[in-house]
């Protein structure tokens, strides 16, 4: 213990949860001695580099290559992507990828390269090999995209596992994205990301990395293209970024370079190349297809840590009905448990939760739970006892269970793991939809234990089952969360067959999509916060989870009116729209803002509500695509430059262009349009782009454009469906897809595709189908026209 640590220590210790305080320092020196006794002491070590070819075995897709000091597989997929895999390791076993590989691509070939090298040609992609192990990837027409010079090894030399650093180099123009969830962002800056998934134990706000949900997925967008790289290791690493600098006519421009550092694990990689949408198609056909949410968790969500009992959730839901104001989802947080342990319920505050959701269902409202990763460790909770008999917790390397601090005090943690214990503890999921729960929200699935020292999780040594492969808590840390989410979506789909299962978490790794969303934790109340949050939101998307969203207002501290509101605003165009605040930050509600702010935000609500069907097409596109709902300013045209440094803006599907006010005081904002017209929606005047516009933008509303020529489907006065048709250029056509909702099932309704055509004064909408056109099915309204 350091005398930052002490200090630290007795600041917890002196607080008035001081009980708490103790146990943390206790958790902290047992998580202390658990590692010194358990983990292996890195003695010396020696560096490797793969060496020269020696030789090449060609095979389905690519083939071999052997150095005299390392082999690597190159195998080109029927999709596109590229994998390659260094000493021998392979796609599998991945706790990324849906199922199995894709299939090799048979027409690509690996052939003789110049200077003793290979390459492997295919009809997307050509990967050229050095005679020394460096991996250039180039467009067909021969631009290199991205260069990886040979890797280096340092391996302990008495045995163990070895650390390993891949230096890569991009264009010079080329900028980054991705990472999983960044709060500085959505273009990563110069600076290096930590890929460990961690609580950071406070509120957070841009200068904080890393937070809950990292990925080590990389978005790169140059003028040449688009690729995404994923280095397939769940263990703790680094990756350093250093944005390139053109040489402004002298010729020398200096290029862009990545420095990925990994303190384990295989060093094999996925890439996919091409445009942002091919890009991401590829990569959800690796990953999994985004689960669909069903259509009442689009609308808004209301959450407060602090509800207190079932009156009090009675008078916030009537608050919202009485304002008219359109409310879907009530989220109860830990306060609603018994002693705040999982799967349980306070009997004197919430006596009669079953007639609650009852209530609420009746009224359109779902209730939603709140489920903590850590169990209480005490004889006589029932999830506790079960899962001791089946020995489904973590134990340390001599074979105790491993015990930490969590908010229902000393607990223990399942091994998600291990499918053994991920059955038992989606069945316990029985239990919240007997209480009427319809979705499921995860938390602290760092997991997070408290720690009055340093970092809130578990001992690095912590052994884990790893899908009956072994191996400690260095390896599947980043992954808890998404075998979490794992469980608890095949446990609701094996409880309740016939609806989809709704859930979002704190934490997760590459494939989250598979079973949810995720939302940004506990982001700071403030100016930086409010933009923390569109960044969170953009990255999260571009690495392949669409569904996502803050916690408006932030979560720690009382917003203003002019600040609850702008976030508010901004919420209602996120995927997930959820007002949420720790006990201590006070009330959420609209009405506790005043006159002017409430009716600013019911403005928003029926925005939201009357562009439901919208983002219900845009959930059903995202499965069958992987596109986000949310989507940077550049996805169409990553080419150009002044959108790619646009990020105060972004694209809701195709259709509209949301400019969020993230400064205090402002009353009008420039606004960067892409190329074509685009129409305000409030007053629709039509601008054209690329250009730069200033646009009033007051407290009643922030600005919303929508494409020329985009036919959106929106909910009418009478709750049906309608398209809302904005007029394309003369001379040109525009169009939409509509996907109607299904309901909550797992019903797979069609793609509508629509087409709008000017002719003369007139806009003409038909539907077009496989055997002609027909007239829509629903009622048309044209804007733009005036």
């Amino acid at each position: 213990m350091d005398g930052r640590d002490l200090v630290r220590s007795v600041s917890v210790v002196g607080s008035g949860r001081a009980a708490r305080g103790l146990r943390t320092v206790r958790a902290a020196w047992r998580r202390r001695r658990i590692d010194a006794a358990g983990l292996p002491r890195r003695g010396a070590e020696r560096a490797r580099v793969p060496g020269q070819v020696e030789g090449v075995e060609p095979g389905p897709g690519g083939g071999l290559i052997r150095f005299s000091r390392s082999e690597l597989r190159i195998t080109v997929a029927v999709n596109g992507a590229v994998f390659w895999g260094w000493d021998g390791a392979g796609p599998q076993p991945s706790y990324a990828l849906m199922g199995n590989s894709p299939d090799p691509d048979p027409r690509a070939v690996l052939e003789p390269d110049k200077d003793g090298g290979w390459r492997v040609v295919a009809e997307r992609v050509t990967v050229v090999v050095s005679r020394h192990g460096a991996v250039q990837v180039c467009t067909p027409g021969g631009v290199t995209l991205r260069r990886d010079l040979p890797p280096r090894w340092w391996e302990p030399v008495d045995g163990g596992t070895a650390r390993w650093m891949q230096r890569s180099e991009v264009t010079a123009d080329a900028r980054f994205f991705g990472l999983g969830g960044r709060a500085s962002g959505p273009r990563l800056r110069d600076g290096t990301y930590r890929l460990w998934n961690t609580d950071p134990g406070r509120a957070f706000g841009p200068g904080d990395d890393p937070l809950y949900l990292t990925m080590p997925v990389q978005l790169v967008v140059a003028d040449a293209g688009t690729h995404l790289v994923f280095h397939d290791t769940t263990w703790d690493g680094t990756v350093a970024l250093r944005e390139g600098e053109e040489g402004a006519g002298s010729g020398h421009d200096r290029a862009g370079r990545c420095e990925v550092r990994m303190e384990g694990g295989p060093l094999r990689c996925w890439v996919m190349v091409g445009t942002p949408t091919r890009v991401l198609y590829t990569w959800a056909s690796l990953t999994g297809a985004p689960a669909v949410p069903p259509a009442w968790a689009l609308g808004h969500h209301h959450a407060r840590w602090g509800f207190g009992d079932e009156q009090e959730v009675r008078r916030i839901v009537s608050g919202y009905q009485e304002h008219g104001l359109p409310l879907d989802a009530v989220h109860l947080d830990i306060d609603h448990y018994d002693e705040h342990q999982v799967f349980t319920v306070d009997q004197e505050r919430f006596a009669k939760l079953p007639v609650l959701a009852e209530e609420l269902r009746r009224d359109g409202i779902r209730l939603v739970s709140i489920v903590d990763a850590a169990v209480k460790a005490a004889p006589g909770n029932a999830v506790y006892d079960s899962g001791s008999v089946m020995d489904a917790f973590v134990r340390d390397a001599s074979g105790r269970t491993v015990r930490g601090e969590v908010w229902a005090g000393e607990s223990v943690f399942p091994d998600f793991t291990h499918a053994r214990v991920r059955k038992w503890w989606g069945g316990l999921y029985e239990e919240r939809l007997g209480q009427g729960f319809a979705g499921f929200w995860h938390d602290m699935n760092e997991p997070t234990s408290f720690n009055a020292f340093g970092e809130r999780t578990l001992p690095r040594s912590a052994r884990h089952a790893l899908e009956g492969r072994g191996g400690d808590h260095r390896e599947a840390h980043n992954v808890y969360a998404l075998c979490m989410a794992q469980a608890g979506y095949e446990g609701l789909r094996e409880l309740s067959p016939r609806e989809r299962p709704f859930l979002f978490s704190r934490s997760g790794w590459a494939g989250m999509q598979r079973y949810g969303g995720a939302w940004s934790g506990d982001v700071a109340t403030g100016w930086p916060g409010l933009r923390a949050s569109l960044s969170l939101v953009l990255g999260l998307g571009l690495c392949g989870v669409p569904y996502s969203g803050p916690d408006v207002g932030g979560f720690d501290g009382s917003p203003s009116p002019e600040l609850y509101l702008r976030w508010f605003q901004l919420g209602a165009y996120l995927p997930l729209f959820r007002t949420h605040g720790s006990l201590r930050a006070g009330r959420r509600e609209p009405w506790e803002f005043g006159a002017e702010v409430l009716e600013h935000a019911r403005v928003a609500l029926l925005e939201r509500r009357r562009l439901l069907p919208y983002f219900v097409t845009l959930a059903q596109l995202a499965r069958r695509t992987g596109a986000p709902y949310v989507r940077p300013l550049w996805w169409g045209a990553p080419e150009d430059r002044a959108l790619r440094a646009c990020e105060d803006t972004f694209l809701l599907g195709d259709s509209l262009l949301v400019a969020p006010v993230l400064d205090p005081g402002a009353d009008r904002r420039a606004v960067q349009l892409p190329r074509g017209r685009w129409y305000d929606t409030v007053t629709e005047e039509a601008y054209e782009g690329p250009a730069q516009v200033l646009v009033d933008a007051p407290l009643s509303r922030i600005p919303v454009f929508a494409r020329a020529g985009a036919v959106v489907p929106v909910r009418g006065a009478d709750g049906g469906l309608e398209l809302e048709v904005w007029a394309p250029v003369p001379g040109r056509t525009g169009g939409g897809l509509v996907v109607p909702d299904a309901g909550d099932g797992w019903d797979d309704p069609e793609i509508e595709r629509y087409v709008a055509r000017r002719q003369g004064r007139r806009v003409v909408v038909t539907r077009e189908r496989e055997n002609g056109t027909s007239e829509p099915p629903y009622p048309v309204r044209v804007r733009g026209l005036g």
